[in-house]
């Protein structure tokens, strides 16, 4: 006779502002799209687009790899970067890859969609396509497990989601954004709401966390007179209400280290 049997798995998050985590798994401290001190300007052209904070964030101690999404600034930030370790592991989308290397980062491992890298045998990572850039350039999407428990969370900063990441599901922790943000004649930049109902009701997550707005950043510049906004982590819970979902979602507060318990289930005879 098979019995279901429910145990909980533990996992630590600290969401820094906009796309920064320090997600902390299978005992590894992993840092993405760190964007820490200073500002965030796109090809030095802050007329067009900057991003503030009221203070810099400190600098997580103990680093055991970091994480990178896109090569952008507000994914691969040249000034954190730079006052970063570059002895420490990085794994990246090939446009990151370059960004890091030119840096002098000494362990560079550029993942490709599909690849996968492995952390000291406990944590595995494994990249998916992500955000279009331009007419050409596909990022990555990354999905993480912890190889003892087989815990999963899963990180797409544009909501852009791959169909190939429906052969992972059901995923514990989604990360993704809930807002869209659009430029006319240009379409999105981000695809929150419906991305976001998408993805949950394809990877069935017990838990989804918000990234790439809020927090305690101001933006200004050209771009920001044409960008549109529209949505919140409100009216995605009754999104996810109205479609009988039972996904939670969680709204870290910048800086702050939370735990997130999650459960995991087997068959035992």
């Amino acid at each position: 006779m098979k019995v279901g049997v429910i145990f909980t798995k533990f996992m630590f998050l600290t969401w820094f502002d906009s796309n920064s985590w320090l997600l902390e798994i299978g005992g590894k401290r992993i840092l993405i799209d760190p964007w820490l001190v200073g500002s965030l300007i796109f090809s030095n052209l802050d007329w067009l687009f900057k991003g503030s904070r009221s203070q810099n964030r400190p600098i997580p101690d103990n680093i055991d790899l970091i994480l990178l999404s896109q090569g952008l600034e507000d994914h691969t930030h040249p000034p954190t970067l730079k006052l970063l370790d570059h002895n420490i592991k990085v794994v990246a989308s090939p446009n990151a890859a370059k960004v890091v290397q030119q840096l002098g980062y000494t362990q560079v491992t550029t993942l490709a969609h599909g690849e996968t890298f492995t952390l000291n045998n406990q944590v595995e990572i494994k990249a998916f396509p992500g955000s279009p850039i331009g007419p050409t350039l596909v990022e990555n999407s990354y999905l993480l497990k912890e190889l003892e428990s087989d815990l999963t969370v899963y990180y797409e900063p544009h909501g852009y989601h791959s169909p190939e990441v429906k052969q992972a599901a059901p995923i514990d922790l989604v990360i993704t954004p809930f807002i869209d943000m659009t430029l006319p004649l240009l379409g999105p930049i981000i695809k929150g709401q419906n991305s976001a109902l998408e993805v949950v009701k394809s990877l069935q997550p017990q838990v989804i966390i918000p990234t790439a707005a809020g927090g305690d950043v101001t933006f200004e510049g050209l771009l920001m007179k044409f960008i549109q906004t529209k949505g919140s982590a409100e009216e995605f819970r009754s999104l996810l209400e109205k479609n009988n979902l039972a996904t939670r979602v969680l709204e870290p507060k910048p800086g702050d280290r939370f735990e997130l318990p999650l459960e995991k289930r087997a068959l035992a005879i």
